[in-house]
Protein backbone atom coordinates (compact mmCIF):
# COMPACT_ATOMS: atom_id res chain seq x y z
CA UNK A 1 0.00 0.00 0.00
CA UNK A 2 1.42 3.01 -1.23
CA UNK A 3 2.06 6.26 1.58
CA UNK A 4 0.19 9.23 1.03
CA UNK A 5 2.39 12.00 -0.45
CA UNK A 6 3.94 14.04 2.82
CA UNK A 7 2.08 18.25 2.60
CA UNK A 8 4.80 20.85 1.31
CA UNK A 9 6.24 22.99 3.85
CA UNK A 10 5.64 26.64 3.42
CA UNK A 11 9.00 26.96 2.47
CA UNK A 12 8.87 24.92 -0.59
CA UNK A 13 5.57 26.24 -1.79
CA UNK A 14 7.14 29.73 -1.27
CA UNK A 15 10.32 28.61 -3.22
CA UNK A 16 8.38 27.59 -6.43
CA UNK A 17 6.18 31.09 -5.94
CA UNK A 18 9.37 33.02 -6.11
CA UNK A 19 10.49 31.20 -9.05
CA UNK A 20 7.14 31.97 -10.69
CA UNK A 21 7.08 35.26 -10.29
CA UNK A 22 10.40 35.72 -11.25
CA UNK A 23 9.94 34.30 -14.41
CA UNK A 24 7.24 36.44 -14.98
CA UNK A 25 8.80 40.00 -14.39
CA UNK A 26 6.96 40.49 -11.22
CA UNK A 27 8.69 43.16 -9.06
CA UNK A 28 10.00 42.03 -5.40
CA UNK A 29 9.23 38.50 -6.11
CA UNK A 30 9.81 36.94 -2.52
CA UNK A 31 7.71 39.75 -0.74
CA UNK A 32 5.09 39.51 -3.31
CA UNK A 33 5.00 35.79 -2.19
CA UNK A 34 5.19 36.00 1.43
CA UNK A 35 2.01 38.42 1.14
CA UNK A 36 0.75 35.93 -0.66
CA UNK A 37 0.92 33.31 1.71
CA UNK A 38 0.35 35.51 4.67
CA UNK A 39 -3.32 36.18 3.11
CA UNK A 40 -3.94 33.02 2.72
CA UNK A 41 -2.53 31.89 5.82
CA UNK A 42 -4.47 34.78 7.76
CA UNK A 43 -1.19 35.90 8.77
CA UNK A 44 0.91 38.52 8.52
CA UNK A 45 3.58 37.93 6.19
CA UNK A 46 6.75 37.94 8.55
CA UNK A 47 4.73 34.84 10.86
CA UNK A 48 4.25 33.10 7.53
CA UNK A 49 7.92 33.53 6.93
CA UNK A 50 8.99 32.52 10.58
CA UNK A 51 6.76 29.24 10.09
CA UNK A 52 8.00 28.64 6.26
CA UNK A 53 9.31 24.69 7.49
CA UNK A 54 5.52 23.91 8.82
CA UNK A 55 3.40 21.89 6.28
CA UNK A 56 0.68 23.42 4.57
CA UNK A 57 -2.74 22.46 4.11
CA UNK A 58 -3.19 20.96 0.14
CA UNK A 59 -6.18 23.89 0.17
CA UNK A 60 -4.04 26.30 1.72
CA UNK A 61 -1.26 25.15 -1.15
CA UNK A 62 -3.99 25.52 -3.86
CA UNK A 63 -5.41 28.48 -3.06
CA UNK A 64 -1.94 30.12 -2.57
CA UNK A 65 -0.89 29.00 -5.78
CA UNK A 66 -4.02 30.38 -7.43
CA UNK A 67 -3.28 33.54 -6.43
CA UNK A 68 0.26 33.44 -7.50
CA UNK A 69 -1.37 32.68 -11.00
CA UNK A 70 -3.34 35.94 -10.76
CA UNK A 71 -0.41 38.37 -10.21
CA UNK A 72 1.52 36.58 -12.67
CA UNK A 73 -0.91 37.21 -15.28
CA UNK A 74 -0.90 41.10 -14.43
CA UNK A 75 -3.65 41.54 -11.66
CA UNK A 76 -2.47 43.66 -9.09
CA UNK A 77 -1.35 42.19 -5.69
CA UNK A 78 -4.01 44.27 -3.80
CA UNK A 79 -6.94 43.02 -5.78
CA UNK A 80 -6.02 39.34 -5.13
CA UNK A 81 -4.80 39.77 -1.90
CA UNK A 82 -8.42 42.15 -1.49
CA UNK A 83 -7.33 44.90 0.65
CA UNK A 84 -4.62 47.39 0.73
CA UNK A 85 -3.41 49.50 3.36
CA UNK A 86 -3.73 53.61 3.33
CA UNK A 87 -2.38 55.64 6.33
CA UNK A 88 -3.54 53.90 9.60
CA UNK A 89 -6.46 52.03 7.29
CA UNK A 90 -6.72 48.26 5.95
CA UNK A 91 -9.07 48.93 3.31
CA UNK A 92 -11.28 46.18 1.14
CA UNK A 93 -10.65 46.94 -2.39
CA UNK A 94 -11.30 45.01 -5.68
CA UNK A 95 -12.11 45.70 -9.31
CA UNK A 96 -15.18 47.92 -8.45
CA UNK A 97 -12.65 50.88 -6.91
CA UNK A 98 -9.39 52.02 -8.25
CA UNK A 99 -6.77 51.06 -5.33
CA UNK A 100 -5.48 53.62 -3.16
CA UNK A 101 -1.66 55.11 -3.76
CA UNK A 102 0.76 56.34 -1.16
CA UNK A 103 0.41 59.77 -3.04
CA UNK A 104 -2.90 59.66 -2.08
CA UNK A 105 -2.19 59.48 1.97
CA UNK A 106 -0.11 62.81 1.36
CA UNK A 107 -3.46 65.23 0.24
CA UNK A 108 -4.87 63.64 3.77
CA UNK A 109 -2.14 64.92 5.53
CA UNK A 110 -2.31 68.18 4.00
CA UNK A 111 -5.91 68.61 4.73
CA UNK A 112 -5.25 67.76 8.09
CA UNK A 113 -2.74 70.66 8.24
CA UNK A 114 -5.19 73.22 7.21
CA UNK A 115 -7.77 72.13 9.49
CA UNK A 116 -5.59 72.56 12.73
CA UNK A 117 -3.91 75.66 11.55
CA UNK A 118 -7.79 76.90 11.08
CA UNK A 119 -9.43 75.67 13.97
CA UNK A 120 -6.48 74.03 16.11
CA UNK A 121 -7.32 71.07 18.14
CA UNK A 122 -10.79 71.24 17.38
CA UNK A 123 -13.75 70.70 16.92
CA UNK A 124 -13.55 71.20 13.29
CA UNK A 125 -15.60 72.33 10.54
CA UNK A 126 -17.09 69.90 7.77
CA UNK A 127 -15.17 68.43 5.23
CA UNK A 128 -16.62 66.88 1.73
CA UNK A 129 -14.51 63.89 -0.25
CA UNK A 130 -15.81 63.96 -3.66
CA UNK A 131 -14.85 60.79 -5.58
CA UNK A 132 -14.43 59.01 -3.05
CA UNK A 133 -13.78 55.31 -4.68
CA UNK A 134 -12.79 52.87 -1.38
CA UNK A 135 -13.56 55.93 1.41
CA UNK A 136 -9.88 56.13 1.90
CA UNK A 137 -9.85 59.63 1.91
CA UNK A 138 -13.20 60.11 3.89
CA UNK A 139 -12.42 56.96 6.46
CA UNK A 140 -8.79 58.30 6.83
CA UNK A 141 -10.39 62.38 7.56
CA UNK A 142 -12.99 60.47 10.12
CA UNK A 143 -11.00 58.33 12.04
CA UNK A 144 -7.73 60.57 12.26
CA UNK A 145 -9.69 63.99 12.21
CA UNK A 146 -11.77 66.35 14.67
CA UNK A 147 -14.57 67.32 11.72
CA UNK A 148 -17.91 67.76 12.97
CA UNK A 149 -19.19 66.25 9.44
CA UNK A 150 -17.74 63.80 6.89
CA UNK A 151 -19.25 63.03 3.68
CA UNK A 152 -18.05 60.80 0.97
CA UNK A 153 -19.58 60.80 -2.69
CA UNK A 154 -19.38 58.88 -5.90
CA UNK A 155 -20.92 58.57 -8.63
CA UNK A 156 -20.46 54.79 -8.81
CA UNK A 157 -22.69 52.96 -6.71
CA UNK A 158 -20.67 50.05 -6.89
CA UNK A 159 -18.09 51.87 -5.40
CA UNK A 160 -20.08 53.16 -2.62
CA UNK A 161 -20.91 49.34 -1.74
CA UNK A 162 -16.79 49.16 -1.06
CA UNK A 163 -16.61 52.26 0.71
CA UNK A 164 -19.51 51.43 3.24
CA UNK A 165 -18.36 47.98 3.60
CA UNK A 166 -14.76 49.44 4.69
CA UNK A 167 -16.57 52.14 6.68
CA UNK A 168 -18.51 48.83 8.65
CA UNK A 169 -15.04 47.59 9.32
CA UNK A 170 -12.36 50.48 10.34
CA UNK A 171 -12.62 52.20 13.74
CA UNK A 172 -15.70 53.81 15.38
CA UNK A 173 -15.09 57.04 14.59
CA UNK A 174 -15.92 56.15 10.84
CA UNK A 175 -19.69 55.40 11.32
CA UNK A 176 -20.56 59.18 11.07
CA UNK A 177 -19.35 59.23 7.45
CA UNK A 178 -22.47 60.60 4.98
CA UNK A 179 -22.17 58.49 2.22
CA UNK A 180 -24.02 60.25 -0.93
CA UNK A 181 -24.47 59.07 -4.72
CA UNK A 182 -23.91 61.24 -7.43
CA UNK A 183 -21.92 62.93 -10.12
CA UNK A 184 -18.85 65.08 -8.66
CA UNK A 185 -20.64 68.15 -6.98
CA UNK A 186 -24.35 67.18 -7.83
CA UNK A 187 -24.80 65.11 -4.13
CA UNK A 188 -23.91 68.39 -1.96
CA UNK A 189 -26.08 70.82 -3.91
CA UNK A 190 -27.79 73.16 -1.24
CA UNK A 191 -25.05 72.73 1.32
CA UNK A 192 -21.80 74.53 2.55
CA UNK A 193 -18.50 72.71 2.99
CA UNK A 194 -15.59 73.94 4.75
CA UNK A 195 -13.14 71.69 2.78
CA UNK A 196 -13.95 69.82 -0.46
CA UNK A 197 -11.30 67.58 -0.93
CA UNK A 198 -10.79 65.27 -4.38
CA UNK A 199 -8.61 62.75 -5.92
CA UNK A 200 -10.72 62.97 -9.46
CA UNK A 201 -9.75 61.29 -12.62
CA UNK A 202 -7.10 62.63 -14.38
CA UNK A 203 -5.41 60.69 -17.40
CA UNK A 204 -5.83 61.32 -20.63
CA UNK A 205 -6.94 59.15 -23.42
CA UNK A 206 -3.76 58.63 -24.75
CA UNK A 207 -1.87 58.82 -21.45
CA UNK A 208 -4.42 55.56 -20.59
CA UNK A 209 -3.34 53.82 -23.87
CA UNK A 210 -0.12 54.03 -22.15
CA UNK A 211 -0.60 52.94 -18.40
CA UNK A 212 0.68 49.70 -17.44
CA UNK A 213 -1.45 46.81 -18.81
CA UNK A 214 -2.58 45.97 -14.82
CA UNK A 215 -3.59 49.35 -14.40
CA UNK A 216 -5.89 49.41 -17.86
CA UNK A 217 -7.13 45.67 -17.66
CA UNK A 218 -7.98 45.48 -14.21
CA UNK A 219 -8.62 49.26 -12.28
CA UNK A 220 -11.60 51.08 -12.88
CA UNK A 221 -11.20 53.25 -16.25
CA UNK A 222 -13.96 55.91 -15.39
CA UNK A 223 -11.75 56.07 -12.02
CA UNK A 224 -8.34 57.21 -13.75
CA UNK A 225 -9.60 59.23 -17.25
CA UNK A 226 -10.94 62.15 -17.30
CA UNK A 227 -11.73 62.84 -21.59
CA UNK A 228 -9.09 63.33 -24.03
CA UNK A 229 -6.99 66.42 -22.22
CA UNK A 230 -6.91 65.20 -18.77
CA UNK A 231 -8.64 68.05 -17.12
CA UNK A 232 -12.33 67.57 -17.51
CA UNK A 233 -12.92 66.59 -13.80
CA UNK A 234 -10.58 69.08 -12.50
CA UNK A 235 -12.20 71.92 -14.32
CA UNK A 236 -15.37 70.92 -13.10
CA UNK A 237 -14.54 70.95 -9.30
CA UNK A 238 -12.43 74.53 -9.70
CA UNK A 239 -15.63 76.17 -11.50
CA UNK A 240 -18.38 74.31 -9.81
CA UNK A 241 -16.73 74.14 -6.32
CA UNK A 242 -18.22 78.01 -5.09
CA UNK A 243 -21.37 76.52 -5.02
CA UNK A 244 -21.40 74.29 -2.01
CA UNK A 245 -17.72 75.34 0.04
CA UNK A 246 -18.43 77.91 2.56
CA UNK A 247 -16.39 81.32 2.33
CA UNK A 248 -12.74 80.86 3.21
CA UNK A 249 -13.16 77.00 2.84
CA UNK A 250 -10.06 75.33 1.08
CA UNK A 251 -10.48 73.01 -2.40
CA UNK A 252 -7.83 70.50 -2.43
CA UNK A 253 -7.30 68.39 -5.29
CA UNK A 254 -5.00 65.88 -6.16
CA UNK A 255 -3.46 66.74 -10.32
CA UNK A 256 -1.42 65.07 -12.52
CA UNK A 257 2.09 66.24 -12.29
CA UNK A 258 2.57 67.10 -15.51
CA UNK A 259 -0.24 69.10 -15.42
CA UNK A 260 -0.08 70.79 -12.55
CA UNK A 261 0.89 74.56 -14.25
CA UNK A 262 -2.00 74.30 -16.20
CA UNK A 263 -3.99 73.26 -13.35
CA UNK A 264 -2.97 76.55 -11.38
CA UNK A 265 -3.74 78.50 -14.61
CA UNK A 266 -7.59 77.49 -14.54
CA UNK A 267 -7.80 77.58 -10.88
CA UNK A 268 -7.03 81.55 -11.02
CA UNK A 269 -9.17 82.09 -13.95
CA UNK A 270 -11.70 80.67 -11.85
CA UNK A 271 -11.05 83.20 -9.49
CA UNK A 272 -9.72 81.27 -6.87
CA UNK A 273 -7.00 83.75 -4.52
CA UNK A 274 -3.16 82.11 -4.30
CA UNK A 275 -3.70 78.23 -5.46
CA UNK A 276 -0.76 76.54 -4.46
CA UNK A 277 1.20 73.40 -5.70
CA UNK A 278 2.26 70.81 -3.40
CA UNK A 279 4.47 68.17 -3.55
CA UNK A 280 3.87 64.35 -2.70
CA UNK A 281 6.18 61.78 -1.60
CA UNK A 282 8.32 61.16 -4.45
CA UNK A 283 8.78 65.63 -4.52
CA UNK A 284 6.20 65.61 -7.60
CA UNK A 285 4.00 68.50 -7.83
CA UNK A 286 0.92 66.73 -6.98
CA UNK A 287 -1.88 67.98 -4.58
CA UNK A 288 -3.46 71.61 -5.77
CA UNK A 289 -4.90 73.77 -2.99
CA UNK A 290 -7.22 76.76 -3.03
CA UNK A 291 -9.13 79.12 -1.14
CA UNK A 292 -11.43 81.97 -2.33
CA UNK A 293 -13.81 84.58 -0.47
CA UNK A 294 -17.16 84.86 -1.89
CA UNK A 295 -18.15 88.51 -2.47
Amino acid sequence: MREAAAAPTAAAVLQDAVAELRTAGIAAPQRTARELLGAVLSQEPGLAWLGRHQEIAAADAAAFQAGVARVCAGEPLAYVLGSQAFRSLHLAVDRRVLIPRPETEGLVELVFAWARARWGAGPWGTVADVGTGSGCIALSLATEGAFAAVVGTDVSADALAVARANAAGVPAGATRVEWRSGDLLDPLAGAQFDIIVSNPPYVSETEWAGLEPGVRAFEPRGALVSAEEGLAHTRALLEGAPTVLAPGGLLALEIDARRAGVAVQLARRAQWQEPVVRDDVFGRPRFLLATREWS
